[in-house]
């Protein structure tokens, strides 16, 4: 069973613990964007996960692409923090339910294949950034990546 993952929905259970995670918004030579599909729901996001015990947000970022994607970044910038109390991730069988702390690197990558690991991730592509419009996207992923994508030069937090 996946995660169910809330965002501003009366519904969702009280968060009970902070989950720091790392995403990348990863360009290529052509501008394009790095985008993996979720095996849980399906959905399209940027590729990233958990910040471990012991390791930089910046290095987790580094591994999580790498294994989500298959694919070697260098991180360029900060894109913004994203620590809305309204967007929660619930796991089920107890596993916990958790306020996600979102660091947003921007990345570079001179990789053009991509290889997904058919565990986390079933797809891994890069898109034209008008392409990313038409995928289905978690909002909160949506609103990560279109706000890197509108305003590139500014951090946002939320």
């Amino acid at each position: 069973m996946a995660r169910t993952e809330y965002y501003h929905d009366v519904a969702a259970p009280q968060a009970k613990e902070l989950l720091p995670a790392a995403f990348a918004v990863v360009r290529n030579r052509s501008g394009w964007v790095l985008l993996v599909r979720r095996a849980d729901d399906g959905y399209w996001e940027l590729p990233g996960g958990r910040v471990e015990v012991g390791e930089s947000a910046s290095a987790a970022v580094v591994r999580e692409v790498a294994e989500e994607a298959g694919v070697t970044i260098n991180v360029t910038g900060l894109a913004g923090v994203y620590s809305d109390p309204a967007h929660v991730l619930a796991y089920p069988h107890g596993q916990g339910t958790y306020q996600q702390i979102a660091i947003c690197f921007h990345a570079f990558s001179p990789d053009h294949d991509t290889r997904p690991d058919q565990d986390e991730t079933t797809a891994a592509g890069w898109f034209e950034p008008d392409q990313t419009t038409q995928l289905a996207m978690h909002p909160a992923m949506r609103r990560r990546l279109t706000d890197a994508l509108v305003k590139p030069h500014e951090a946002h937090f939320d």
